[in-house]
């Protein structure tokens, strides 16, 4: 089983920046795609940012210019730059892993959420 741990968020003034972090563990894993997903109250999980195994990246339009997405393939690690924050990208924020396990067992994986909260 692959179980990610997040880090970072919290509360920021708008104009600000924060950074978010995201490490998977397990055994016998290989990670494909990794990214940033977000939920505000009332709404659906959004993506936010993803990026491949080889480094393409994929933002949403609303992030785009603000948000830098970057992993670290040996460690298996993802994190998710933001600057100029803005009261709309308030929202849970969760990280995520697509990948293998013991070389044919494909995987989706979530992270427990971290709180993002930009007041203005």
């Amino acid at each position: 089983q692959v179980q990610l741990v997040e880090s970072g968020g919290g509360l920021v003034q708008a104009g600000g920046s924060l950074r978010l972090s995201c490490a998977a563990s397990g055994s016998s894993f290989s990670v494909d795609a990794m990214g940033w997903y977000r939920q505000a109250p009332g709404k659906e999980r959004e993506l936010v940012a993803d990026i491949t195994s080889v480094g393409v990246t994929n933002y949403a339009d609303s992030v785009k210019g603000r948000f830098t997405i970057s992993r670290d393939n040996a460690k298996n690690t993802v994190a998710l730059q933001m600057h100029n924050l803005k009261p709309e990208d308030t929202a849970v924020y969760y990280c995520n892993a697509d990948g293998v396990l013991y070389g044919s067992v494909r995987f989706r994986a979530w992270g427990q959420g971290t709180q993002v909260t930009v007041s203005s």
